[in-house]
C-alpha cells in the first residue's frame, strides 16, 4: 500500500468510527475559533501563499465542478434539463445521480442513460474554475489529486501529473472485476450516445461488453458496483504519494478546493495530517458551505468559505496587478 493510500485507509476508519458526526455535516476534530480575514485579505493571502510555496498539492472534489456550472448531480436544475432533459421529462429524476439509482426496465434504457451521463461529462469544455486556477498555478511546480471524475483535470494537465483515485468517465471496467483491465470508452459512448438520437434506449448490441468474459462493463468509476482497485488505481496513489513524499520538507501548499461531507477521507482529512506533519507546509481551503480548520492548524491555514468560482476569479484578478509594494 502507497503511503498516501495508508492516510486514507486511516481516515476512512476514522470515518466509520464517527459516522454519525459526519452524517450530520459536522466534524469530530476540534476547529479554531479564531475569526476569519475579511474577504479581501483572504484572496490577497490566498495568492500570496500561492506564490510563495514551493510546491502546490491542489485537490480537487465535487464542489469545484459545481461552481463552474458541473451541478447537475443531485437535483433537477437548468443544467440537469439541459443535458438529461428528455429523461427529466420521462422520469423526473431529482438530478443525475438519481437515474443512476434507478431500476431500469431494461439494460438498453439504462446503457442510454449512463451513455448520456458520460457523454455530457466526457465532451464538457474545461470549466471557467479550472482555468482560473490554472492560471494561478502558471510557472508553480503543482500536482492535482481529484476525487472527480469528470475528466476536467486530465483536459488541462498530462496524466502523469493528475492522480483520479475515485476513477475516470473516459474508461471501461469489467463489471465483475473478472480481468484487472481498463479500455476506452469515449468511442463506444460517442456511438451509443448517435445511435440513440432523440430516443431514450441504445441498440442492444451496443451494450458494451468486456472483451476477456463477454460480460457487461461499466464505467471506471466509484460508486455503483465493483470499482476495480487494481494496477489503475494504485497507479493513481502512488502518483500522489511520490510528489508529496519527495516535497515533504520544501514549503508545500495543499490547496483543497470543493470537498464535501460524503468524502473528507481522501483529501481534506489527509491534506490535515500532511499540513500538520510537514514542518514547512501550508494549507488553505475553500468551500461555500464548510468552514472546518483544525484548531491544531489554526496557524498554518485558512478556510475560505464563499462561492469557489467567485474566489478562483477574483484571486486570478488580484494575481495578475501582481504583487503588492
Amino acid at each position: 500500500m502507497s503511503f498516501y493510500e495508508d492516510l486514507v485507509t486511516q481516515t476512512q476508519m476514522n470515518y466509520s468510527h464517527y459516522y454519525t458526526v459526519y452524517a450530520s455535516g459536522r466534524t469530530p476534530y476540534e476547529l479554531t475559533d479564531k475569526p476569519a480575514l475579511p474577504y479581501d485579505q483572504q484572496i490577497a493571502r490566498l495568492v500570496q501563499e500561492i506564490r510563495e510555496a514551493d510546491c502546490v498539492v491542489v485537490g480537487g472534489a465535487s464542489g469545484l465542478s459545481a461552481a463552474g456550472g458541473g451541478d447537475f448531480y443531485y437535483e433537477d436544475n437548468a443544467s440537469y434539463r439541459k443535458y438529461f432533459g428528455k429523461y427529466a421529462e420521462k422520469y423526473h429524476f431529482n438530478g443525475a445521480f438519481a437515474g443512476m439509482m434507478h431500476h431500469w426496465a431494461t439494460r438498453e434504457e439504462f446503457w442510454g442513460y449512463l451513455a448520456t451521463f458520460l457523454h455530457t461529462t466526457q465532451t464538457a469544455p474545461i470549466r471557467p474554475p479550472y482555468l482560473d486556477l490554472d492560471a494561478l498555478l502558471e510557472g508553480k511546480d503543482f500536482f492535482v489529486l481529484t476525487t472527480n471524475q469528470d475528466t476536467q483535470f486530465v483536459k488541462l494537465y498530462p496524466e502523469e501529473q493528475v492522480a483520479e483515485i475515485q476513477g475516470d468517465h473516459r474508461f471501461f471496467q469489467c463489471a465483475a472485476c473478472c480481468t484487472d483491465d481498463t479500455w476506452d470508452a469515449v468511442g463506444p459512448v460517442a456511438q451509443m450516445v448517435q445511435a440513440m438520437g432523440e430516443h431514450t434506449a441504445i441498440p442492444t448490441e451496443l451494450i458494451p461488453r468486456c472483451p476477456h468474459c463477454g460480460g457487461e462493463a461499466f464505467p471506471w468509476v466509484r460508486g455503483y458496483g465493483n470499482f476495480l482497485q487494481g494496477k489503475k488505481y494504485e497507479e493513481q496513489y502512488e502518483k500522489v504519494s511520490r510528489y508529496v513524499l519527495a516535497h515533504k520538507d520544501s514549503k508545500l501548499l495543499f490547496l483543497e478546493l470543493g470537498v464535501g461531507r460524503l468524502t473528507p477521507m481522501f483529501i481534506q482529512e489527509p491534506f490535515w495530517n500532511l499540513t500538520l506533519s510537514f514542518p514547512h507546509a501550508r494549507y488553505i481551503a475553500v468551500n461555500n458551505q464548510y468552514n472546518f480548520l483544525p484548531k491544531q492548524l489554526e496557524d498554518k491555514g485558512m478556510v475560505i468559505v464563499e462561492d469557489i468560482a467567485k474566489v478562483l476569479r477574483d484571486a486570478r484578478a488580484s494575481a495578475s496587478r501582481g504583487p503588492m509594494q
